[in-house]
């Protein structure tokens, strides 16, 4: 047995000296040190020796046991260096060559005009208030003083989820949130998306953003409105725009205006972008209407507010001079990198 052992201690040395990958080196450890292997089959045979020869034989399987697996660890470590070197130099960087062109985004056009527009408002005390896109039928109609027979109500122009809720087709539901939840007095203005049930064209599309204003207090006045709004216009147009109010009807501010600013383009004098009038309108504005005070527990007789509403697509089509709002959410960037 004692021969046998120094037969496959030669034999074992040989293969593993032969090995050049580590499946091969693999093998050879199988083949002699796994549980089948030659060494250990000469252990488990160990029973069948006198006890004379058990100890002088197990020492010396345990001597070739314990050369075996350091010689096989040992050239695993060269086998694994060898193609380490080997990759490492297949795998040189050729430092003259040109880097990956890195480029940094910028915030889209309608961000930079909502952010623009909460910079101004907040700058007057506005608080920034938001909701969830998807409204109750109450808090987008019947709260704001809609009649059930106004137009804006029809399946063919709101997205209805179902006959209690649908896809907010403007941002004053948040201030009927803001009404019922907010302690007064209030100043808010709520920026976000709205939905209608437009045929996308030149100039709709059937989701959109909006930003709107509304501010109550006791003894608020339209003077108060048109005075805060004709701030924002200096601010965002210029200090030469100037604004006029023409008398309109909605439901939820009574008396109702559309308000119109001198065309930043021509300075009034009539150009393309005005077409020719020296106006352009921008928004429409009233005082909240007192049934809408009434609908969120708040006495008309105590309390007074103002509103209104402006869309943040539009303002970005005006100041930027885009004829096709369609342009906005195509994501072109030979279109949005010119901002």
């Amino acid at each position: 047995m004692k021969e046998q052992l120094l037969n496959i201690r030669e034999n074992a040395l040989a293969e593993i000296t032969r090995c050049t990958n580590i499946d091969e080196i693999e093998n050879v450890r199988v083949k002699y040190l796994g549980k089948k292997g030659e060494v250990t089959s000469i252990l488990k045979g160990m029973g069948k020796l006198s006890q004379e020869e058990r100890p002088l034989i197990g020492k010396i399987v345990n001597e070739v046991r314990e050369e075996l697996e350091d010689k096989i660890s040992q050239k695993k470590e060269e086998i694994k260096k060898e193609e380490k070197n080997k990759k490492l130099s297949l795998e040189t960087i050729d430092v003259t060559m040109p880097s990956n062109k890195f480029v940094i985004g910028k915030k889209h056009p309608i961000t930079q005009i909502m952010d623009e527009l909460k910079y101004i408002f907040t700058g007057m005390g506005f608080k920034v208030a938001e909701g969830p896109e998807i409204e109750t039928v109450y808090n987008n109609f019947d709260a704001l003083n809609a009649p059930k027979n106004h137009p804006s109500r029809e399946m063919s122009d709101t997205f209805y989820i179902d006959e209690n809720l649908l896809l907010r087709t403007q941002t004053s539901p948040v201030q009927i949130r803001a009404m019922k939840a907010m302690p007064l007095p209030i100043k808010i203005i709520s920026p976000g998306r709205c939905f209608r049930f437009d045929a996308p064209d030149a100039t709709h599309s059937p989701m959109f953003h909006q930003l709107e204003g509304l501010v109550i207090d006791k003894n608020v006045n339209m003077t108060q409105l048109k005075g805060t709004l004709d701030a924002f216009v200096k601010q965002f147009f210029g200090e030469s725009t100037k604004t006029k109010f023409r008398p309109h009807n909605f439901p939820f501010t009574e008396p109702s205006a559309e308000v119109d600013v001198t065309c930043f383009k021509c300075k009034g004098s009539g150009c393309p972008i005005c077409k020719g009038e020296g106006w352009i309108e921008i928004l429409g504005a009233g005082m909240v209407h007192p049934n809408v005070l009434r609908n969120c527990g708040i006495d008309p007789n105590e309390y007074s507010g103002f509103a209104f509403g402006m869309g943040i697509d539009r303002i970005a089509m005006l100041k930027y001079e885009i004829d096709d709002i369609r342009l906005l959410f195509e994501n072109d960037m030979r279109f949005l990198n010119q901002f």
